[in-house]
């Protein structure tokens, strides 16, 4: 596949090839294999295809129309079917900017066509040939979040939530990648078992890697710096020694806070900042994209003050 994509590239370097494109695979599968095709743009989650590979509600509804009209069945069945294959399939997003769901048109040309030929439901609503693979599954519930994450998603009670969408699924993050809430649902999302059900400003709870997104979290809805004083204080300060701090100023107290802040997806975030009066140490700028967020625009002031001799070290 390496020498295939390779080749590819080359044919579309002035040697006959205009333009490519690419469908029908998702990151899990191209991950390491278009290592040789480095120079290709991932539309995945752009707004404007959206519904490119997926049929409109609005479709489906005519075409239910149609078939009910030629098995001379009352409209009443078509609003019954309509209802039923939004019950089971009940549409796709591939984008965060769209709130338009399409219906997947594999499972939907399934059940059309066998809708139209008996005038009558399938037996089995699912298509076979969409049937996810065993393996993948059987990996999946392996992984440290993933059993309780199907379950989850399986029972419905409340969404699954994650900071970000995965975008790489390679050998080396198969093998070695935290496997943290976020791999899971990423997965589970590619394999079309979970799909985008919005943007909200929340994070997971009670998880270890995610701490740090608490703590942040505490700060940017609600002000309170106290969760992430106690994170830095317990979980960064903690591995210093005392020779660690013969060496630390204002500028090691700042770090420790920045890391775990820095969000570029929701903030414009700048350190020494000019004021009117002089320089803020770090400013926090809510993205003009995101006021409709309920996060503050943020100003921390650090103070490093050495410990005298004989007192404990904080």
């Amino acid at each position: 596949m390496k020498a295939l994509f390779k080749t590819i590239k080359m044919a579309a370097s002035g040697q006959g090839l205009g333009r490519v494109f690419i469908t029908g695979v998702s990151p899990v599968a191209m991950s390491d294999l278009t290592s040789a095709y480095n120079v290709a743009e991932n539309i995945y989650l752009l707004p404007q295809f959206n519904t490119l590979c997926g049929f409109r509600e609005a479709e489906i509804d005519a075409v239910l129309s149609r078939i009910t009209e030629e098995c001379n069945l009352p409209q009443s069945d078509a609003n019954e079917a309509l209802a039923m294959m939004r019950t089971f399939y009940n549409g796709y997003r591939f984008s965060r900017n769209t709130e338009e769901q399409v219906y997947n048109p594999t499972l939907a040309l399934y059940f059309l066509k066998v809708f139209q030929r008996d005038c009558r439901y399938p037996d089995r609503i699912l298509d076979s040939n969409l049937a996810m693979d065993r393996g993948k599954m059987h990996y999946i519930s392996r992984l440290p979040e993933g059993r309780q994450l199907i379950f989850d998603a399986l029972a419905e009670t409340e969404s699954v939530t994650i900071f970000d969408l995965a975008d790489r699924f390679g050998v080396e993050d198969i093998l070695y990648a935290p496997k943290d809430t976020g791999f899971v649902a990423s997965l589970l999302y590619y394999f079309g078992i979970l799909t985008l059900g919005g943007v909200e400003l929340l994070l997971p709870e009670g998880k270890a890697l995610d701490l740090a997104r608490q703590a942040a979290e505490a700060l940017y809805q609600r002000g309170d710096l106290q969760p992430l004083c106690d994170f830095v204080e317990q979980k960064y300060f903690k591995v210093f020694s005392n020779r660690d701090y013969a060496w630390s100023n204002e500028l090691t107290v700042k770090t420790a806070f920045l890391t775990p802040l820095f969000n570029d997806t929701l903030y414009i975030m700048e350190s020494e900042a000019e004021t009117e009066r002089g320089h803020a140490d770090l400013t926090m700028i809510v993205r003009p994209d995101r006021r409709q967020y309920r996060i503050l625009d943020i100003l921390i002031e650090f103070k490093f003050v050495s410990p005298k001799r004989g007192q404990t070290r904080w």
